[in-house]
């Protein structure tokens, strides 16, 4: 990469402290995959009788690592398991080689922490179509396991990152029949970010109690909630993986539990926010809020397609109220709409209803609300009661230097 981009303005002032989750350990190190001078691969090992869930992108040239996760998720056990994950390489686009490059890296973790293969989870992110060189991470297992500590989530979350200007984190802790369940997870992802499971890496880790079949069913309903429902670039990555650790050792079943859920719903919300003010090149988070469509589903996709829209976007760049743009939005993407009953407003500023600009729409307010550094774009279709939310970023001449440098 030809330099390092600022660190977003969006960005949160630091990385959060983040509770001990009992039955993991991280560690970090060096590989030299792709960066020098940084951390590049992480090590999670988790504890016996721990459950797996996960969620995964449902691209038709998705990687061999994501292959290798999803095959395994299948698979019940009470065994520990483990989590190794690269940046600089995604391993993606490498045919037959991908695929015992994966086998390589999860076997040695396997040896090395005296777990069975199928508990090992693999993810890679970075340069497509370029072979992994697994040698590098494979040498630097036994220094991995030999750093594994409890508290180095944050170095864990570091050596994830490839265009990301921050490290994200997030975390809740709640208490049930008196015992405090705890909940933290990381996340890597700034470009090619768009809802098909959403483009990055998540990686969450909890003390609960909880079957696999019941953690899977939490997840992928919260994930379509969550980080189904951001977009930076409309572009889906290879590479989209999200995995769920829990343990069991707090001792409380969460399975129903609705205070259980609630937590999971916040730390994945902040966490796909986060990859969205984290947006490359993005100066503004949007938040688009769709009601009164003809269903839920036509509500998404008239918000996924004003927050997808490059026009919208850079307007939002430029702090420009255009809301011609928006009308263009729904107009274009397929779903229901009647013109003459749609209402537009930007945060609290009504700027058009019943299909027409309204009479007390002040230019100058519009142009002053869209200075700040998040908004609300709010659409009522007037058809019915479909509603749903999606975030998204703007779209600057950053989001073009970066990439146009990426593989430079």
């Amino acid at each position: 990469m030809a330099g390092t981009p600022p660190r977003s303005p969006l960005a949160p002032e630091q990385f959060p402290d983040l509770p001990i989750i009992d039955g993991v350990s991280f560690a970090a190190a060096q590989a030299g995959v792709k960066y020098s001078g940084r951390a590049d691969v992480m090590l999670a090992q988790i504890c016996a009788g721990s459950t797996i869930a996960g969620v995964f992108t449902k691209s038709a040239t998705r990687s061999a690592p994501v292959l290798d996760c999803q095959a395994k998720l299948g698979i019940i056990s009470d065994a520990g398991a483990a989590i190794i994950v690269n940046s600089g390489n995604a391993n993606a686009f490498t045919g037959k080689n991908g695929t015992d490059v994966t086998r390589a890296v999860t076997s040695s973790v396997a040896s090395a922490l005296g777990l069975p293969d199928d508990r090992v989870f693999s993810s890679s992110t970075g340069v497509i179509g370029e072979s992994l060189p697994h040698e590098k991470i494979t040498r630097k297992i036994e220094e991995l396991k030999l750093a594994l500590s409890p508290t180095a989530i944050k170095a864990a979350a570091e050596a994830i990152m490839t265009t990301d200007t921050f490290s994200k984190g997030a975390s809740a802790q709640i208490t049930i029949d008196g015992k405090t369940v705890s909940i933290a997870g990381i996340a890597k992802g700034s470009g090619m970010i768009a809802p098909d499971m959403a483009t990055m890496l998540v990686y969450i880790f909890t003390d609960a109690k909880i079957a696999q079949p019941d953690l899977q069913a939490m997840l992928s309903e919260l994930n379509e909630v969550t980080f189904n429902s951001i977009t930076v670039d409309s572009d889906t990555s290879t590479s989209d993986s999200l995995l769920l650790a829990a343990t069991g050792t707090s001792d409380v079943d969460v399975a129903g539990n609705g205070a259980f859920r609630e937590a999971l719903h916040g730390v994945m919300k902040d966490l796909a926010l986060q990859v969205v003010r984290d947006g490359e090149g993005a100066t503004k988070l949007i938040e688009i809020q769709v009601t009164g469509a003809a269903n839920d589903s036509d509500a998404r996709i008239h918000g996924l397609s004003i927050a997808n829209s490059p026009l919208v976007k850079t307007a939002v760049a430029g702090e420009d109220p255009n809301w011609g743009r928006v009308v263009m939005a729904i107009g274009k993407s397929g779903a229901a709409a009647d013109r003459d009953l749609l209402n537009i407003r930007f945060g609290d500023i009504v700027v058009a209803e019943k299909g027409w600009v309204s009479p007390d729409y002040n230019e100058e307010l519009g142009a002053t609300y869209m200075k700040q550094s998040e908004l609300v774009i709010g659409v009522d279709l007037g058809l019915g009661t479909g509603k749903s939310t999606v975030w998204t970023c703007d779209l600057t001449h950053g989001y073009i230097t970066i990439n146009a440098d990426y593989r430079s």
